[in-house]
Protein backbone atom coordinates (compact mmCIF):
# COMPACT_ATOMS: atom_id res chain seq x y z
CA UNK A 1 0.00 0.00 0.00
CA UNK A 2 1.41 3.59 -0.97
CA UNK A 3 1.61 6.36 1.69
CA UNK A 4 -1.15 7.97 -0.29
CA UNK A 5 -3.73 5.27 0.08
CA UNK A 6 -2.70 4.54 3.89
CA UNK A 7 -3.74 8.64 4.41
CA UNK A 8 -6.58 8.25 2.87
CA UNK A 9 -8.30 6.46 5.69
CA UNK A 10 -7.18 9.24 7.90
CA UNK A 11 -8.68 11.86 6.33
CA UNK A 12 -12.06 10.18 5.17
CA UNK A 13 -12.52 9.53 9.40
CA UNK A 14 -11.80 13.12 9.43
CA UNK A 15 -14.47 14.55 7.57
CA UNK A 16 -16.93 12.18 9.07
CA UNK A 17 -16.02 12.98 12.40
CA UNK A 18 -15.32 17.00 11.70
CA UNK A 19 -18.58 16.86 9.44
CA UNK A 20 -20.73 14.31 9.61
CA UNK A 21 -19.77 13.99 5.70
CA UNK A 22 -19.25 10.70 3.85
CA UNK A 23 -16.74 10.85 0.61
CA UNK A 24 -15.46 7.64 -1.10
CA UNK A 25 -11.80 7.48 -1.80
CA UNK A 26 -11.33 7.92 -5.31
CA UNK A 27 -13.15 11.74 -4.72
CA UNK A 28 -9.77 12.10 -2.60
CA UNK A 29 -6.96 13.67 -4.78
CA UNK A 30 -3.74 13.16 -2.51
CA UNK A 31 -0.28 13.95 -4.55
CA UNK A 32 3.13 14.16 -3.39
CA UNK A 33 3.73 17.63 -1.89
CA UNK A 34 5.31 20.70 -4.92
CA UNK A 35 9.72 20.45 -4.32
CA UNK A 36 9.12 24.52 -3.45
CA UNK A 37 6.57 23.94 -0.71
CA UNK A 38 6.90 22.17 3.13
CA UNK A 39 5.82 18.74 2.91
CA UNK A 40 5.51 15.06 2.02
CA UNK A 41 2.06 14.87 0.53
CA UNK A 42 -0.62 17.53 -0.19
CA UNK A 43 -4.23 16.77 -0.15
CA UNK A 44 -6.18 19.10 -2.93
CA UNK A 45 -9.04 20.63 -0.54
CA UNK A 46 -11.51 22.42 -3.55
CA UNK A 47 -13.67 19.24 -3.96
CA UNK A 48 -14.93 19.55 -0.25
CA UNK A 49 -15.60 23.12 -0.53
CA UNK A 50 -19.08 23.38 -2.55
CA UNK A 51 -20.50 20.16 -0.35
CA UNK A 52 -19.39 21.56 3.43
CA UNK A 53 -19.46 25.38 2.71
CA UNK A 54 -16.53 25.89 4.16
CA UNK A 55 -13.31 27.91 3.04
CA UNK A 56 -10.36 25.86 1.52
CA UNK A 57 -7.89 27.48 4.14
CA UNK A 58 -10.58 27.12 7.45
CA UNK A 59 -11.02 23.20 6.17
CA UNK A 60 -7.54 22.58 5.59
CA UNK A 61 -6.71 24.41 9.06
CA UNK A 62 -9.62 21.72 10.72
CA UNK A 63 -8.51 18.56 8.78
CA UNK A 64 -4.42 18.90 9.72
CA UNK A 65 -4.91 19.56 13.58
CA UNK A 66 -7.66 16.10 13.18
CA UNK A 67 -5.19 13.83 11.61
CA UNK A 68 -2.63 15.55 14.04
CA UNK A 69 -4.05 14.50 16.97
CA UNK A 70 -5.79 11.26 15.73
CA UNK A 71 -2.11 10.14 14.91
CA UNK A 72 1.14 12.27 16.03
CA UNK A 73 3.27 9.09 15.08
CA UNK A 74 2.28 9.07 11.90
CA UNK A 75 1.73 12.62 11.03
CA UNK A 76 4.22 15.28 12.38
CA UNK A 77 2.90 18.76 10.97
CA UNK A 78 0.88 20.56 8.19
CA UNK A 79 0.40 23.71 6.73
CA UNK A 80 -2.62 25.12 3.99
CA UNK A 81 -1.49 26.96 1.20
CA UNK A 82 -4.46 27.94 -0.57
CA UNK A 83 -6.61 24.89 -1.32
CA UNK A 84 -4.20 22.50 0.01
CA UNK A 85 -3.03 20.71 2.57
CA UNK A 86 0.49 19.87 3.15
CA UNK A 87 0.87 16.67 5.17
CA UNK A 88 4.58 16.12 6.94
CA UNK A 89 5.08 12.65 7.67
CA UNK A 90 7.20 11.19 10.69
CA UNK A 91 10.91 10.44 9.69
CA UNK A 92 9.40 6.91 11.65
CA UNK A 93 7.52 5.95 8.82
CA UNK A 94 9.67 6.35 6.36
CA UNK A 95 11.99 4.38 8.14
CA UNK A 96 9.84 1.75 8.55
CA UNK A 97 9.12 2.02 4.59
CA UNK A 98 12.73 2.17 3.55
CA UNK A 99 13.33 -1.12 5.67
CA UNK A 100 10.94 -3.29 4.27
CA UNK A 101 11.42 -2.23 0.87
CA UNK A 102 15.33 -1.25 0.01
CA UNK A 103 15.81 -4.94 -0.87
CA UNK A 104 12.89 -5.50 -3.19
CA UNK A 105 14.32 -6.17 -6.75
CA UNK A 106 10.69 -6.17 -8.04
CA UNK A 107 9.19 -2.90 -6.38
CA UNK A 108 6.26 -2.28 -8.27
CA UNK A 109 5.09 -5.25 -9.77
CA UNK A 110 2.10 -6.93 -9.29
CA UNK A 111 1.02 -10.12 -9.18
CA UNK A 112 -1.69 -11.48 -12.21
CA UNK A 113 -5.02 -10.23 -12.12
CA UNK A 114 -6.70 -11.71 -15.17
CA UNK A 115 -6.99 -9.37 -17.43
CA UNK A 116 -5.76 -10.58 -21.21
CA UNK A 117 -4.17 -7.71 -22.96
CA UNK A 118 -3.40 -7.51 -26.65
CA UNK A 119 -0.39 -5.26 -28.02
CA UNK A 120 -0.18 -5.18 -31.81
CA UNK A 121 3.08 -3.38 -32.75
CA UNK A 122 5.59 -2.66 -35.35
CA UNK A 123 3.52 -3.33 -38.29
CA UNK A 124 6.40 -3.44 -40.94
CA UNK A 125 5.11 -3.76 -44.57
CA UNK A 126 7.58 -6.46 -46.58
CA UNK A 127 8.70 -4.15 -49.21
CA UNK A 128 11.39 -2.14 -47.42
CA UNK A 129 13.77 -2.56 -44.19
CA UNK A 130 12.46 -1.28 -40.59
CA UNK A 131 13.62 2.77 -40.44
CA UNK A 132 13.75 5.04 -37.25
CA UNK A 133 9.87 5.43 -37.39
CA UNK A 134 9.37 1.88 -36.55
CA UNK A 135 12.11 1.86 -33.93
CA UNK A 136 9.55 4.53 -31.86
CA UNK A 137 6.70 2.21 -32.38
CA UNK A 138 8.35 -0.88 -31.65
CA UNK A 139 9.95 0.42 -28.08
CA UNK A 140 6.41 2.08 -27.68
CA UNK A 141 4.54 -1.68 -28.06
CA UNK A 142 7.06 -3.27 -26.30
CA UNK A 143 7.31 -0.89 -23.33
CA UNK A 144 3.79 -0.53 -22.71
CA UNK A 145 3.66 -4.42 -23.10
CA UNK A 146 5.49 -4.70 -19.84
CA UNK A 147 4.59 -2.27 -18.08
CA UNK A 148 1.15 -3.86 -18.09
CA UNK A 149 2.81 -6.76 -17.54
CA UNK A 150 3.98 -5.01 -14.31
CA UNK A 151 0.50 -4.00 -13.46
CA UNK A 152 -0.77 -7.33 -13.93
CA UNK A 153 -1.99 -8.30 -16.68
CA UNK A 154 -2.15 -11.25 -19.10
CA UNK A 155 0.06 -9.84 -22.26
CA UNK A 156 0.10 -10.95 -25.62
CA UNK A 157 2.80 -9.23 -27.84
CA UNK A 158 1.60 -9.72 -31.17
CA UNK A 159 2.43 -8.65 -34.96
CA UNK A 160 1.14 -8.29 -38.21
CA UNK A 161 3.43 -8.38 -41.26
CA UNK A 162 1.84 -5.76 -44.04
CA UNK A 163 2.68 -8.78 -46.67
CA UNK A 164 0.64 -8.19 -49.66
CA UNK A 165 -1.15 -5.40 -51.50
CA UNK A 166 0.32 -3.09 -53.86
CA UNK A 167 2.95 -1.75 -52.49
CA UNK A 168 4.90 -5.07 -52.46
CA UNK A 169 3.89 -5.76 -55.95
CA UNK A 170 5.92 -3.07 -56.63
CA UNK A 171 9.02 -4.12 -55.24
CA UNK A 172 8.08 -7.41 -57.49
CA UNK A 173 7.88 -5.59 -60.51
CA UNK A 174 11.27 -3.91 -59.98
CA UNK A 175 12.89 -6.88 -59.20
CA UNK A 176 11.61 -8.39 -62.72
CA UNK A 177 12.40 -5.45 -64.81
CA UNK A 178 15.90 -4.56 -63.20
CA UNK A 179 17.43 -7.47 -60.75
CA UNK A 180 18.92 -9.98 -63.46
CA UNK A 181 18.37 -12.52 -61.05
CA UNK A 182 20.53 -10.99 -58.14
CA UNK A 183 19.68 -12.26 -54.73
CA UNK A 184 20.27 -10.26 -50.99
CA UNK A 185 23.67 -13.07 -51.38
CA UNK A 186 24.76 -12.24 -54.14
CA UNK A 187 24.58 -8.54 -53.88
CA UNK A 188 26.17 -9.28 -50.33
CA UNK A 189 22.96 -7.12 -48.96
CA UNK A 190 21.09 -7.50 -45.82
CA UNK A 191 17.42 -9.39 -46.96
CA UNK A 192 14.81 -6.23 -45.91
CA UNK A 193 17.89 -3.49 -47.74
CA UNK A 194 17.93 -5.84 -50.65
CA UNK A 195 13.90 -5.66 -51.23
CA UNK A 196 13.64 -2.37 -50.06
CA UNK A 197 16.02 -0.83 -53.06
CA UNK A 198 13.57 -2.08 -55.70
CA UNK A 199 10.97 -0.46 -54.14
CA UNK A 200 13.04 2.85 -54.42
CA UNK A 201 13.62 1.59 -58.09
CA UNK A 202 10.24 1.21 -58.73
CA UNK A 203 8.80 4.93 -57.88
CA UNK A 204 12.04 5.74 -59.72
CA UNK A 205 11.03 3.84 -63.07
CA UNK A 206 7.08 5.24 -62.06
CA UNK A 207 7.98 9.05 -62.10
CA UNK A 208 10.28 8.87 -65.49
CA UNK A 209 7.47 7.04 -67.10
CA UNK A 210 5.39 9.84 -65.94
CA UNK A 211 7.51 12.71 -67.05
CA UNK A 212 7.22 10.56 -70.65
CA UNK A 213 3.70 10.67 -70.95
CA UNK A 214 3.62 14.15 -69.60
CA UNK A 215 5.75 15.63 -72.23
CA UNK A 216 3.70 13.66 -74.62
CA UNK A 217 0.66 15.70 -73.91
CA UNK A 218 -1.26 13.52 -70.85
CA UNK A 219 -2.10 15.43 -67.83
CA UNK A 220 -0.40 14.36 -64.73
CA UNK A 221 -3.71 12.66 -63.69
CA UNK A 222 -3.52 10.17 -66.52
CA UNK A 223 0.04 9.73 -66.83
CA UNK A 224 -0.41 8.36 -63.10
CA UNK A 225 -2.78 5.97 -63.89
CA UNK A 226 -1.77 4.89 -67.21
CA UNK A 227 2.54 4.11 -66.42
CA UNK A 228 3.38 0.88 -67.80
CA UNK A 229 4.68 0.27 -64.50
CA UNK A 230 2.14 1.11 -62.35
CA UNK A 231 -0.52 -0.98 -64.80
CA UNK A 232 2.20 -4.27 -64.35
CA UNK A 233 2.34 -3.61 -60.49
CA UNK A 234 -1.76 -3.45 -60.24
CA UNK A 235 -1.94 -6.71 -62.64
CA UNK A 236 -0.22 -8.54 -59.98
CA UNK A 237 -1.88 -7.74 -57.39
CA UNK A 238 -4.64 -9.20 -59.29
CA UNK A 239 -2.56 -11.99 -60.32
CA UNK A 240 -1.38 -12.41 -56.73
CA UNK A 241 -4.85 -12.71 -55.17
CA UNK A 242 -5.68 -15.18 -58.19
CA UNK A 243 -3.27 -17.43 -56.88
CA UNK A 244 -0.87 -17.42 -60.02
CA UNK A 245 1.70 -19.91 -58.95
CA UNK A 246 4.79 -18.17 -60.34
CA UNK A 247 3.53 -14.82 -58.63
CA UNK A 248 3.18 -16.51 -54.90
CA UNK A 249 6.68 -17.96 -56.08
CA UNK A 250 7.97 -14.62 -55.82
CA UNK A 251 6.33 -13.25 -53.29
CA UNK A 252 7.18 -16.17 -50.93
CA UNK A 253 10.94 -15.44 -52.52
CA UNK A 254 10.74 -12.06 -51.48
CA UNK A 255 9.34 -11.85 -48.17
CA UNK A 256 11.55 -14.73 -47.30
CA UNK A 257 14.58 -12.79 -47.63
CA UNK A 258 12.99 -9.69 -46.04
CA UNK A 259 11.79 -11.57 -42.94
CA UNK A 260 15.42 -13.11 -42.41
CA UNK A 261 16.78 -9.04 -42.55
CA UNK A 262 13.84 -8.42 -39.73
CA UNK A 263 14.33 -10.85 -37.45
CA UNK A 264 17.95 -9.99 -37.20
CA UNK A 265 17.09 -5.96 -36.47
CA UNK A 266 14.48 -7.39 -33.34
CA UNK A 267 17.50 -9.40 -32.18
CA UNK A 268 19.64 -6.97 -32.27
CA UNK A 269 17.72 -3.75 -30.35
CA UNK A 270 16.07 -6.78 -28.23
CA UNK A 271 12.28 -6.52 -29.66
CA UNK A 272 10.21 -10.12 -29.68
CA UNK A 273 6.40 -11.29 -30.50
CA UNK A 274 4.70 -13.85 -29.07
CA UNK A 275 2.39 -14.44 -31.88
CA UNK A 276 2.80 -13.55 -35.96
CA UNK A 277 0.05 -12.61 -38.21
CA UNK A 278 0.24 -12.10 -41.82
CA UNK A 279 -2.40 -9.72 -43.78
CA UNK A 280 -2.01 -12.36 -46.72
CA UNK A 281 -4.12 -14.50 -44.09
CA UNK A 282 -6.39 -12.09 -42.27
CA UNK A 283 -7.61 -10.21 -45.60
CA UNK A 284 -9.76 -13.37 -46.74
CA UNK A 285 -11.68 -13.29 -42.90
CA UNK A 286 -11.80 -9.90 -43.70
CA UNK A 287 -13.93 -10.00 -47.01
CA UNK A 288 -16.36 -12.37 -45.27
CA UNK A 289 -16.87 -9.35 -42.76
CA UNK A 290 -18.15 -7.57 -46.18
CA UNK A 291 -20.67 -10.41 -46.77
CA UNK A 292 -21.79 -9.81 -43.47
CA UNK A 293 -22.02 -6.06 -43.47
CA UNK A 294 -23.77 -6.16 -46.74
CA UNK A 295 -26.48 -9.12 -45.47
CA UNK A 296 -26.94 -6.73 -42.01
CA UNK A 297 -27.37 -3.79 -44.22
CA UNK A 298 -24.50 -1.92 -42.16
CA UNK A 299 -22.50 -1.91 -45.67
CA UNK A 300 -24.00 -1.12 -49.17
CA UNK A 301 -22.52 -1.51 -52.70
CA UNK A 302 -22.33 0.48 -55.22
CA UNK A 303 -23.08 0.66 -58.85
CA UNK A 304 -19.49 0.32 -59.46
CA UNK A 305 -19.20 -2.94 -57.55
CA UNK A 306 -17.37 -1.47 -54.76
CA UNK A 307 -18.47 -1.86 -51.06
CA UNK A 308 -18.72 0.63 -48.47
CA UNK A 309 -20.09 1.97 -45.35
CA UNK A 310 -21.78 5.51 -44.68
CA UNK A 311 -20.86 7.20 -41.26
CA UNK A 312 -21.99 10.30 -42.34
CA UNK A 313 -24.57 9.86 -39.39
CA UNK A 314 -21.74 9.94 -37.32
CA UNK A 315 -19.99 13.03 -37.79
CA UNK A 316 -17.32 11.26 -40.73
CA UNK A 317 -17.75 10.46 -44.29
CA UNK A 318 -17.96 7.17 -46.36
CA UNK A 319 -15.74 4.54 -46.18
CA UNK A 320 -14.56 1.86 -48.83
CA UNK A 321 -14.45 -1.43 -47.72
CA UNK A 322 -13.78 -3.05 -50.97
CA UNK A 323 -12.83 -2.30 -54.34
CA UNK A 324 -14.85 -2.60 -57.37
CA UNK A 325 -12.54 -5.46 -58.82
CA UNK A 326 -13.04 -6.83 -55.58
CA UNK A 327 -9.78 -6.60 -53.73
CA UNK A 328 -8.71 -5.93 -50.60
CA UNK A 329 -7.95 -2.34 -48.47
CA UNK A 330 -6.37 -1.79 -45.33
CA UNK A 331 -9.92 -1.83 -43.66
CA UNK A 332 -10.67 -5.25 -44.87
CA UNK A 333 -7.60 -6.60 -44.02
CA UNK A 334 -7.68 -5.01 -40.01
CA UNK A 335 -11.00 -6.27 -39.86
CA UNK A 336 -10.29 -9.64 -40.66
CA UNK A 337 -7.54 -9.27 -38.40
CA UNK A 338 -9.62 -7.62 -35.38
CA UNK A 339 -11.62 -11.13 -35.55
CA UNK A 340 -9.04 -13.05 -35.91
CA UNK A 341 -7.13 -12.30 -32.87
CA UNK A 342 -10.30 -12.18 -30.31
CA UNK A 343 -11.44 -15.54 -32.11
CA UNK A 344 -7.56 -16.85 -30.58
CA UNK A 345 -7.44 -14.62 -27.57
CA UNK A 346 -10.85 -13.59 -26.39
CA UNK A 347 -9.06 -10.62 -25.23
CA UNK A 348 -10.35 -7.59 -22.55
CA UNK A 349 -8.19 -5.15 -24.38
CA UNK A 350 -6.67 -4.93 -27.92
CA UNK A 351 -3.58 -2.25 -28.38
CA UNK A 352 -2.76 -0.74 -31.62
CA UNK A 353 0.65 0.98 -31.63
CA UNK A 354 -0.16 2.99 -34.75
CA UNK A 355 1.10 6.53 -35.92
CA UNK A 356 -1.23 9.65 -35.43
CA UNK A 357 -1.56 9.22 -39.05
CA UNK A 358 -3.84 6.49 -39.05
CA UNK A 359 -6.27 8.33 -36.27
CA UNK A 360 -8.92 8.34 -38.69
CA UNK A 361 -8.91 4.67 -40.04
CA UNK A 362 -8.53 3.65 -36.17
CA UNK A 363 -12.00 5.67 -35.38
CA UNK A 364 -13.86 3.96 -38.41
CA UNK A 365 -12.26 0.66 -37.11
CA UNK A 366 -14.10 0.31 -34.02
CA UNK A 367 -17.14 2.42 -35.15
CA UNK A 368 -17.65 -0.46 -37.68
CA UNK A 369 -17.03 -3.11 -35.59
CA UNK A 370 -19.55 -1.32 -33.29
CA UNK A 371 -22.39 -1.42 -35.87
CA UNK A 372 -21.25 -5.05 -36.55
CA UNK A 373 -22.16 -5.69 -32.49
CA UNK A 374 -18.88 -7.41 -32.53
CA UNK A 375 -18.05 -8.23 -28.65
CA UNK A 376 -14.68 -7.04 -28.81
CA UNK A 377 -15.22 -3.55 -30.27
CA UNK A 378 -15.28 -1.54 -26.84
CA UNK A 379 -11.83 -2.77 -26.54
CA UNK A 380 -9.94 -1.88 -29.18
CA UNK A 381 -7.32 0.97 -28.01
CA UNK A 382 -5.38 3.18 -30.05
CA UNK A 383 -1.73 3.90 -28.81
CA UNK A 384 -1.45 6.50 -30.94
CA UNK A 385 1.94 8.31 -31.79
CA UNK A 386 3.39 11.16 -33.32
CA UNK A 387 6.20 10.42 -35.99
CA UNK A 388 9.90 11.13 -35.68
CA UNK A 389 12.25 13.81 -37.66
CA UNK A 390 15.42 14.72 -37.89
CA UNK A 391 16.77 17.67 -37.98
CA UNK A 392 16.62 17.95 -41.49
CA UNK A 393 13.43 16.81 -41.45
CA UNK A 394 11.00 13.91 -42.41
CA UNK A 395 11.79 10.78 -43.84
CA UNK A 396 10.28 9.08 -47.39
CA UNK A 397 10.56 5.52 -48.30
CA UNK A 398 9.73 6.64 -51.97
CA UNK A 399 12.61 8.81 -52.52
CA UNK A 400 14.75 6.58 -49.79
CA UNK A 401 15.23 9.36 -47.59
CA UNK A 402 14.72 6.71 -44.06
CA UNK A 403 16.98 6.37 -41.60
CA UNK A 404 17.13 2.72 -41.38
CA UNK A 405 16.98 1.22 -38.04
CA UNK A 406 20.11 -1.04 -38.59
CA UNK A 407 22.10 2.21 -39.90
CA UNK A 408 20.91 4.22 -36.47
CA UNK A 409 22.12 1.28 -33.80
CA UNK A 410 25.16 1.33 -35.17
CA UNK A 411 25.59 4.81 -35.08
CA UNK A 412 24.17 4.98 -31.54
CA UNK A 413 26.99 2.27 -30.56
CA UNK A 414 29.50 4.13 -32.82
CA UNK A 415 28.74 7.70 -30.79
CA UNK A 416 28.36 5.91 -27.32
CA UNK A 417 31.80 4.46 -28.03
CA UNK A 418 33.09 8.07 -28.71
CA UNK A 419 31.39 9.77 -25.65
CA UNK A 420 32.87 6.80 -23.46
CA UNK A 421 36.04 6.65 -24.70
CA UNK A 422 36.22 10.97 -24.43
CA UNK A 423 35.55 10.31 -20.47
CA UNK A 424 38.37 8.18 -20.39
CA UNK A 425 36.92 5.28 -17.70
CA UNK A 426 37.55 2.26 -19.32
CA UNK A 427 41.33 1.55 -19.51
CA UNK A 428 40.55 -1.67 -17.68
CA UNK A 429 37.89 -3.36 -20.12
CA UNK A 430 38.30 -6.27 -22.80
CA UNK A 431 37.43 -5.59 -26.26
CA UNK A 432 34.45 -8.18 -26.21
CA UNK A 433 33.64 -6.01 -22.59
CA UNK A 434 33.60 -2.66 -24.58
CA UNK A 435 31.65 -3.86 -27.44
CA UNK A 436 29.48 -5.00 -25.14
CA UNK A 437 29.05 -1.53 -23.17
CA UNK A 438 29.05 0.22 -26.35
CA UNK A 439 25.63 -1.37 -27.47
CA UNK A 440 24.44 -1.16 -23.84
CA UNK A 441 24.93 2.49 -23.78
CA UNK A 442 24.01 3.36 -27.31
CA UNK A 443 20.71 1.19 -27.87
CA UNK A 444 19.62 2.89 -24.21
CA UNK A 445 20.33 6.35 -25.47
CA UNK A 446 17.96 5.46 -28.23
CA UNK A 447 15.34 3.69 -26.79
CA UNK A 448 15.26 6.30 -23.91
CA UNK A 449 15.07 9.27 -26.42
CA UNK A 450 12.35 7.89 -28.28
CA UNK A 451 10.43 7.09 -25.10
CA UNK A 452 10.92 9.96 -23.05
CA UNK A 453 8.41 12.07 -25.14
CA UNK A 454 4.85 11.48 -24.41
CA UNK A 455 3.52 9.10 -27.45
CA UNK A 456 1.66 12.00 -28.96
CA UNK A 457 3.90 14.45 -29.60
CA UNK A 458 5.86 14.63 -33.10
CA UNK A 459 9.77 14.46 -31.90
CA UNK A 460 13.12 15.16 -33.62
CA UNK A 461 15.81 12.23 -32.86
CA UNK A 462 19.26 13.82 -32.15
CA UNK A 463 21.90 11.72 -31.93
CA UNK A 464 24.67 13.66 -30.79
CA UNK A 465 21.90 15.15 -27.82
CA UNK A 466 21.25 11.24 -26.80
CA UNK A 467 24.37 10.16 -25.68
CA UNK A 468 24.99 13.12 -23.62
CA UNK A 469 26.21 11.29 -19.76
CA UNK A 470 24.60 14.81 -18.04
CA UNK A 471 21.70 15.34 -19.81
CA UNK A 472 18.23 14.25 -19.96
CA UNK A 473 19.13 10.87 -21.38
CA UNK A 474 19.56 7.11 -20.99
CA UNK A 475 23.53 6.95 -20.49
CA UNK A 476 22.89 9.17 -17.00
CA UNK A 477 20.78 6.96 -15.83
CA UNK A 478 22.70 3.95 -16.48
CA UNK A 479 25.83 5.64 -15.39
CA UNK A 480 23.92 6.58 -12.30
CA UNK A 481 23.27 2.54 -11.66
CA UNK A 482 27.04 1.98 -12.66
CA UNK A 483 27.97 4.42 -9.65
CA UNK A 484 26.19 3.29 -6.83
CA UNK A 485 27.35 -0.34 -8.19
CA UNK A 486 30.44 0.96 -7.85
CA UNK A 487 29.94 1.85 -4.24
CA UNK A 488 28.50 -1.11 -3.29
CA UNK A 489 31.67 -3.03 -4.62
CA UNK A 490 33.90 -0.92 -2.26
CA UNK A 491 31.32 -2.04 0.56
CA UNK A 492 31.47 -5.56 -0.57
CA UNK A 493 28.28 -5.76 -0.46
CA UNK A 494 26.79 -9.25 -1.40
CA UNK A 495 24.11 -10.40 0.81
CA UNK A 496 22.09 -6.72 1.17
CA UNK A 497 19.69 -8.29 3.52
CA UNK A 498 22.06 -7.97 5.84
CA UNK A 499 22.45 -3.89 5.49
CA UNK A 500 20.25 -2.93 8.37
CA UNK A 501 19.43 0.75 10.11
CA UNK A 502 19.39 1.70 13.76
CA UNK A 503 17.93 4.43 15.75
CA UNK A 504 20.98 7.07 14.76
CA UNK A 505 19.90 7.18 11.78
CA UNK A 506 17.60 10.18 12.44
CA UNK A 507 16.50 13.06 12.20
CA UNK A 508 15.86 12.34 8.29
CA UNK A 509 17.97 15.22 6.03
CA UNK A 510 16.43 16.59 3.82
CA UNK A 511 18.13 15.18 0.72
CA UNK A 512 17.77 11.78 2.54
CA UNK A 513 13.62 12.47 3.05
CA UNK A 514 13.39 13.92 -0.76
CA UNK A 515 14.81 10.21 -2.25
CA UNK A 516 12.73 8.04 0.20
CA UNK A 517 9.34 9.64 -0.96
CA UNK A 518 10.62 9.60 -4.84
CA UNK A 519 11.48 5.80 -4.18
CA UNK A 520 8.02 5.39 -2.75
CA UNK A 521 6.17 6.61 -5.26
CA UNK A 522 7.67 4.10 -7.99
CA UNK A 523 4.22 1.48 -7.90
CA UNK A 524 2.08 4.27 -8.60
CA UNK A 525 4.26 5.59 -11.51
CA UNK A 526 4.15 2.31 -13.07
CA UNK A 527 0.63 2.61 -12.56
CA UNK A 528 -0.07 5.90 -13.76
CA UNK A 529 2.05 4.89 -17.42
CA UNK A 530 -0.36 1.77 -17.62
CA UNK A 531 -3.38 3.44 -17.16
CA UNK A 532 -2.29 6.38 -19.48
CA UNK A 533 -0.78 3.72 -22.11
CA UNK A 534 2.67 6.46 -21.93
CA UNK A 535 6.02 5.04 -21.15
CA UNK A 536 7.41 8.66 -20.95
CA UNK A 537 5.59 8.48 -17.28
CA UNK A 538 8.31 6.07 -16.37
CA UNK A 539 11.16 7.05 -18.60
CA UNK A 540 10.74 11.19 -16.73
CA UNK A 541 10.15 9.17 -13.50
CA UNK A 542 13.46 7.23 -13.53
CA UNK A 543 15.39 10.34 -14.61
CA UNK A 544 14.47 12.20 -11.95
CA UNK A 545 15.02 9.73 -9.22
CA UNK A 546 19.06 9.04 -10.97
CA UNK A 547 19.32 12.80 -10.98
CA UNK A 548 17.80 13.48 -7.49
CA UNK A 549 20.09 10.66 -6.45
CA UNK A 550 23.51 12.53 -7.62
CA UNK A 551 22.47 15.20 -6.06
CA UNK A 552 22.13 13.85 -2.88
CA UNK A 553 25.48 11.68 -3.47
CA UNK A 554 26.65 15.00 -4.07
CA UNK A 555 25.48 16.10 -0.53
CA UNK A 556 26.11 13.29 1.62
CA UNK A 557 28.65 10.22 1.83
CA UNK A 558 27.36 6.95 1.95
CA UNK A 559 30.86 5.32 2.59
CA UNK A 560 32.28 7.58 4.93
CA UNK A 561 29.22 8.75 6.88
CA UNK A 562 28.76 10.77 9.94
CA UNK A 563 27.62 7.91 11.47
CA UNK A 564 27.15 4.27 11.33
CA UNK A 565 23.54 4.45 11.48
CA UNK A 566 23.39 6.90 8.77
CA UNK A 567 25.76 4.85 6.57
CA UNK A 568 23.45 2.24 7.02
CA UNK A 569 20.88 4.11 6.10
CA UNK A 570 22.52 5.50 2.80
CA UNK A 571 23.49 2.16 1.74
CA UNK A 572 19.85 1.99 1.90
CA UNK A 573 18.96 4.62 -0.04
CA UNK A 574 21.65 3.42 -2.55
CA UNK A 575 20.51 -0.14 -2.82
CA UNK A 576 16.42 0.70 -3.54
CA UNK A 577 17.56 3.15 -5.72
CA UNK A 578 19.60 0.95 -7.97
CA UNK A 579 17.02 -1.76 -7.77
CA UNK A 580 14.07 0.61 -8.81
CA UNK A 581 16.33 1.76 -11.74
CA UNK A 582 17.00 -1.65 -12.82
CA UNK A 583 13.56 -2.37 -12.65
CA UNK A 584 12.41 0.77 -13.97
CA UNK A 585 14.74 0.73 -16.89
CA UNK A 586 14.08 -3.02 -17.86
CA UNK A 587 10.26 -1.77 -18.40
CA UNK A 588 11.55 0.46 -20.97
CA UNK A 589 13.90 -2.15 -22.46
CA UNK A 590 16.89 -1.09 -21.61
CA UNK A 591 19.51 -2.44 -20.19
CA UNK A 592 21.90 -0.96 -17.12
CA UNK A 593 25.61 -1.98 -17.16
CA UNK A 594 27.26 -2.42 -13.65
CA UNK A 595 30.29 -1.15 -14.87
CA UNK A 596 31.27 2.20 -17.24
Amino acid sequence: MTTAEQIKPFVLKALKDLYNADFAGPELTITATKPEFEGDYTLVLFSFVKQLKKSPEHLGKEIGEFLQKMSPEFFRSYNVIKGFLNLTLSDSHWINFLKENFSDKKSGIKTPVGDKVIVEYSSPNTNKPLHLGHLRNIFLGWSISEILKAQGNEVVKTCVVNDRGIHICKSMIAWQLFSNGATPESANTKGDHFVGDYYVKFNEELQRQKNDLIANGMNKEEAEKETPVMKAAQQMLLDWEAGKPEVIALWKKMNGWVYEGFDTTYKRVGAGFDKMYYESNTYLLGKKFVEEGLDQGVFFKKDDGSVWIDLTPDGLDQKLVLRKDGTSVYMTQDLGLAEEKYRDYQYDQSIYVIGDEQNYHMKVLKLIMEKLGKPYADGIYHLSYGMVELPSGRMKSREGTVVDADDIVDEMAGVAKQKTEELGKVKDFSEEELAELYDTIGLGALKFFLLRVDPKKKMVFNPDESVDFHGFTGPFIQYTYARIRSILRKEDITDESKVFIDDTATPLLNLEKQLIISLEQFPSMIQQAAEEHNPSVLAIYVFNAAKLFNTFYSEHSVLNAESAGKKQLRLQLSIMTANIIKTATALLGIRVPERM
